[in-house]
């Protein structure tokens, strides 16, 4: 299906979140994070005077490598379409988005993913083990919501957005993994972290007696990060990844 370009048509910072969430999609779908139409990222869109909180998400019906920076369609708090689009948006879907970007300011990205891995480890009791460097830096901003069934209804909000606090990494147990970022990059690089972190989890739990990581190191993590990166955080990583896209498939600027 031909979607219409809106290159041209909104602002230059509205063109830019959309080709940057676009291409996380396109990512997730490369690195295997998909369920099929069943997951959602979100961004939040520069508040404009006179205008409630705005919003891009992914039309509802298309698979994440099919999503290009103009098939997102913009919605409001209460996901209701704000832009032409032949597909629909589901409010189910945004229900723990909305609550957390209504809860947290900084959260400009909220990424949501169903993995084998990540439920598979939200299914455990024990949660994130500190058994491997991955997992320090996810136990460094980790919280935990109990599984209330699909995540529909509205009275649900409260108690997720309490649970969540000031974490950036969100484990809903039983459901699968969540995470917070201050940009489209930031989200895309913590979920990697935490993707990878139940997936050496499962791994090492096929084995024998694990090592846990000393208390003692998971100390100023916060640091650590800032200097592994030279103090660009994701950004570190966010050209190199376009660039690969690019190389496969540069349609999702589109």
């Amino acid at each position: 299906m031909k979607i219409e370009s809106l290159k041209g048509k909104v602002s230059d910072l509205e063109w830019d979140l959309r080709v940057n969430l676009a291409a996380v999609y396109r990512l997730a779908a490369l690195y295997g994070w998909t369920d099929l139409v069943f997951t959602h990222i979100s961004v939040r869109l520069p508040t404009e005077a006179g205008q409630g909180e705005q919003f891009l998400l992914n039309p509802y019906g298309m698979l994440f490598d099919e999503i290009t920076a103009s098939s997102l369609i913009r919605i409001d708090s209460e996901c209701n379409k704000l832009s032409e689009s032949p597909f629909p948006v589901t409010p189910a879907g945004f229900t723990i988005h909305s609550a957390i970007h209504a809860a947290r300011e900084d959260a400009h990205c909220v990424l949501h993913t169903h993995t084998r891995s990540g439920v598979g480890v939200s299914a455990q009791k024990c949660g994130i083990l500190p058994i491997s460097q991955q997992s320090t830096f996810v136990l460094n901003s980790l919280a935990y919501h109990d599984y209330e069934g699909v995540a529909i209804r509205e009275d649900e909000k409260q108690r997720l957005q309490a649970n969540l606090g000031n974490a950036d990494y969100f484990m809903l147990r039983n459901h699968g993994l969540l995470v917070v970022g201050s940009s489209v990059a930031d989200a895309f690089l913590k979920m990697y972290t935490f993707e990878n972190t139940c997936r050496i989890q499962i791994d090492a739990q096929a084995g024998g007696e694990l090592i846990e990581v000393a208390p003692a190191i998971m100390q100023g993590l916060d640091n650590v990060l800032k200097t592994a990166t030279s103090g660009m955080g994701a950004e570190i990583a966010w050209p190199a990844l376009l660039r690969k896209l690019d190389r496969l498939d540069s349609s999702y600027k589109t």
